[in-house]
C-alpha cells in the first residue's frame, strides 16, 4: 500500500490504466530523443556546420543534462507533488523541442537541447514514482513488463523513425521533424496529464526539507564524471586534460557522502538514503542497468553511423536494421513482467546472455559479409539481442525497486535513472570516440570499406565488453540471492528443530 494519501479519492482500476497509459507515452517520447537524433547527426553536420565534437555534445550533452535532473526532480516529486514536477517537465520538454526545430545554428540547437534533457530528467522520475504508488505486488511486475516493452521499442525503434522523418523533410532540413514531432504530441500528452494524474497533499508527520546543498554537491559529481566523457570525441582534437574533471568528480563524490552522513545526524532526511545501497537487489540492479544502458545506444549509434558512412545506406533504411531488435524486445519484456516474479534474477542472467550473442553476431555480420547482404544479416542478429534485451530492462527494474518504500519510490527511481543516464554518455562517448579514433588512425592506409569494417568492429567491441560486464553484476546478484535463501532456508529449519524438540 502507498504511504502517501490523496488530496481526492484513490484513482479507480480503468484511471490507474489511463494514467499508466499517460506514463508510458512520455516516457516513451523521452527517450525516443536519445535514439531518433543519431540518424539525424550528419543532416545535422549538413545544414549547421556541426563539427564532430558539436555532433556528440548534441547526443552525450542530453543524457548528461538529463542525468543532473533527476535526483532533485525525483525528490521535488517524493515531497511536493508528481503531478506538478511531471506537468513543468513535459511543459518545458514542449517549449525545448520547438526551441530545437526552429534552431538557426549550431549553438542555439546545444542550448535547447540542453534544456530539453533538463526537462526530461524532471519528468521521467514522476513516471517511475507514479507507477512504484499506484501498482503493487506482481501487478507491478506485469506494469514494468509492458512499461520496459515500451522503452526498449522505443529505444530501437527510434533511428527508424528519425530516417523517415528525414526523407520526408528532406537531407538538409529534415532533421527539424525529429523534434516537430514532439510537439503535439507533448500538448495531447500535457491534456491527459492535467486531466488523469492524482494530486498528491503532503504527507502527515512526514520531514519535507530539500537538501540544497547535497542536491548541489550530488550534482557536481554527477557533472564532473560526465563531462570528460561528452567532451570524447575520438578525434585528433581531444583536450588530454578533460580527465582532470574525475579528480573533481572523487572531491565532489567525498563531500557529498561526508554532507549527507551529516546532515543525517541532524535527523533530517537527505536527497539520498544510503540505506537503500545497502539493499542488494537495489545496489546490483542499479549497476546491471547502468552498464546496460552504456553498451544499448553505443551499438545503435554506431552502427547507424557505419550503415550511412560505410555503406551509404539511406537513413531511413539505415534505421530499420533496428526494428528487429524492438519487436523481439517489446514481446520478451511483455513476457518478462509475467516470469519475473516465478524465475528473478536468473531471467536477467538468460537475457544478457542471448544479448550477448547477439552482440557478436552483428560485428560478425558487419565485418565478415559483402555489404549488400549486412545490413540483413544484422538486423537478424538484432533479432537474437532484442530477444534478450526485452528479458533485462523491464525485469531488472521490477527487482531493482522490488524492496524500496513508496516514499523513496521517487530518488530510488531516480538515482536508478541517474545510472542510466552516466551509462548510455560514458558508453555513447567509448563507443563513438572508439569508431572515430580507428577512422582517423587508418584514414589513407586502406580502402574506405576497411576502415570502417575496423572502425566499427572497434567500437561495439566496447558495446559488447559492457554487456558483459552487466552479466557479471547480474551474476553475482544470483549468487547473493541464492546464499541469502540458502541461510534462510536453514534458520528455519533450525526454527522447527527446535519448536520440535
Amino acid at each position: 500500500m502507498s504511504d502517501s494519501r490523496y488530496s481526492t479519492a484513490p484513482p479507480t482500476d480503468r484511471v490507474r490504466w489511463q494514467i499508466f497509459a499517460v506514463c508510458v507515452a512520455v516516457a516513451s517520447l523521452t527517450i525516443l530523443d536519445l535514439s531518433k537524433v543519431n540518424v539525424g547527426l550528419p543532416s545535422i553536420e549538413e545544414s549547421l556546420g556541426a563539427a564532430s565534437s558539436e555532433l556528440q555534445l548534441i547526443v552525450a550533452g542530453y543524457a548528461l543534462a538529463f542525468g543532473l535532473a533527476l535526483v532533485p526532480a525525483g525528490r521535488l516529486g517524493d515531497i511536493h507533488s508528481r503531478k506538478l514536477m511531471f506537468i513543468i517537465g513535459l511543459s518545458t520538454f514542449t517549449i525545448a523541442s520547438v526551441l530545437c526545430a526552429i534552431a538557426p545554428d549550431i549553438t542555439s540547437l546545444l542550448v535547447a537541447r540542453t534544456l530539453q534533457g533538463i526537462a526530461a530528467g524532471i519528468q521521467m522520475p514522476q513516471v517511475l514514482g507514479l507507477l512504484q504508488q499506484l501498482f503493487v505486488g506482481k501487478e507491478r511486475g506485469r506494469v514494468f513488463g509492458i512499461f520496459g516493452a515500451t522503452i526498449g521499442v522505443s529505444t530501437a525503434i527510434g533511428p527508424t523513425l528519425g530516417g523517415l522523418l528525414i526523407a520526408i523533410g528532406g537531407p538538409t532540413d529534415g532533421w527539424r521533424l525529429l523534434f516537430w514531432m514532439n510537439v503535439p504530441l507533448g500538448i495531447l500528452a500535457l491534456a491527459f496529464a492535467i486531466r488523469l494524474l492524482p494530486a498528491t497533499a503532503k504527507k502527515r508527520g512526514a520531514r519535507t526539507e530539500l537538501d540544497l546543498i547535497g542536491i548541489l554537491l550530488l550534482g557536481a559529481a554527477t557533472f564532473s564524471l560526465m563531462l570528460p566523457f561528452v567532451l570524447t570525441t575520438g578525434g585528433p582534437g581531444d583536450n588530454p586534460l578533460r580527465w582532470l574533471w574525475l579528480v573533481s568528480f572523487a572531491a565532489a563524490t567525498a563531500g557529498f557522502i561526508a554532507w549527507e552522513r551529516r546532515y543525517r545526524r541532524l535527523g533530517k532526511s537527505p536527497v539520498v538514503q544510503f540505506s537503500l545501497f545497502r539493499e542488494s537487489s537495489y545496489r546490483n540492479g542499479l549497476l546491471v542497468a547502468t552498464a546496460y544502458f552504456g553498451a544499448l545506444p553505443a551499438l545503435f549509434l554506431i552502427a547507424t553511423l557505419y550503415l550511412q558512412q560505410g555503406l551509404g545506406i539511406e537513413p531511413v533504411f539505415a534505421g530499420m536494421v533496428g526494428i528487429t531488435f524492438a519487436l523481439a524486445a517489446a514481446f520478451t519484456s511483455w513476457l518478462g513482467g509475467r516470469l519475473v516474479d516465478r524465475y528473478g534474477r536468473l531471467l536477467v542472467v538468460a537475457g544478457l546472455m542471448s544479448v550477448v550473442v547477439g552482440f557478436a553476431l552483428v560485428i560478425c555480420a558487419a565485418i565478415l559479409l559483402p555489404p549488400d547482404l549486412s545490413p540483413w544479416y544484422m538486423a537478424a542478429a538484432m533479432t537474437v539481442a532484442g530477444a534478450g534485451g526485452g528479458f533485462v530492462i523491464s525485469p531488472n527494474q521490477t527487482l531493482t525497486l522490488a524492496q524500496v518504500p513508496v516514499a523513496m519510490a521517487g530518488v530510488a527511481g531516480s538515482m536508478s535513472q541517474v545510472g542510466q543516464r552516466v551509462g548510455t554518455a560514458i558508453g555513447v562517448a567509448a563507443g563513438s570516440s572508439t569508431f572515430f579514433a580507428t577512422l582517423y588512425r587508418e584514414e589513407g592506409q586502406a580502402s574506405s570499406l576497411a576502415i570502417y569494417h575496423d572502425g566499427f568492429r572497434n567500437g561495439a567491441l566496447v558495446s559488447l565488453g559492457l554487456v558483459v560486464v552487466a552479466l557479471t553484476f547480474a551474476l553475482l546478484d544470483l549468487r547473493s540471492r541464492r546464499m541469502a535463501a540458502t541461510s534462510a532456508a536453514r534458520a528455519d529449519a533450525s526454527e522447527l528443530g527446535s519448536a520440535a524438540a
